[in-house]
């Protein structure tokens, strides 16, 4: 291997784990470029803050979010850092406009249990309850199922909205436990999961 391609591998590495499927070892890419009818998925850049920002930027979004104040644009940020720090996340690009939309990411991958977390997805209101969640979430599913045997979705207990979201998808109520917010606070949440199809 020469040095650019060695460069390449590191790279490579950065966005990918290791798991364990079978007998095949395979790369699970946190940050793929997935791209649908209504929507593209691809890996959020720190130049992203301003336009995913204003798609956040409307109070009525995080009403019922734990974190019901992450359209002030400090709160925001803490957010938006921890998106970019994931090495997970997607800016949701509408490919009609090319306008970001909204984000979603890949999170907490357990490869010992062949699982991961879809989650701390927004978007903005006029594309709620409909053919771009789901389709959202289709790209998302598929991808991860390449991978993996469960997909998990965390939701605050009282995000009423978001849960009926995620069991229109098929997601099922497996328990509720208690996690850190942001700001160090603990906050109950329930946890869904779908499985593997065929699994």
């Amino acid at each position: 291997m020469n040095h650019g391609d060695a460069e390449i591998a590191e790279k490579l590495s950065d966005l990918c784990v290791s798991v364990v499927i079978g007998f095949c070892r395979l790369e699970f890419d946190l940050q793929p470029t997935l791209a649908g009818t209504l929507l593209d998925l691809r890996p959020l850049r720190p130049d992203d803050f301003d336009a995913l920002f204003a798609a956040a930027s409307d109070p009525l979004i995080w009403e019922q979010h734990p974190e019901s104040d992450r359209y002030e644009r400090a709160v925001f940020q803490r957010y938006f850092d921890g998106a970019i720090e994931s090495r997970g996340a997607f800016a949701i690009i509408e490919r009609a406009t090319g306008r970001i939309i909204g984000s979603s990411r890949y999170w907490n991958l357990k490869p010992a249990e062949s699982e991961v977390e879809i989650g701390w997805t927004f978007l903005e209101r006029a594309f709620w309850g409909g053919r771009y969640n789901a389709e959202l979430k289709a790209l998302m599913l598929d991808h991860a199922f390449r991978f993996v045997d469960r997909v998990v979705f965390v939701v605050g207990e009282n995000n009423l909205r978001s849960q009926k979201a995620v069991r229109k998808l098929g997601a099922e109520l497996v328990r509720s436990e208690e996690r850190a917010a942001p700001d160090g606070s603990m906050r109950r949440n329930v946890i869904f999961a779908i499985p593997r199809p065929g699994s």
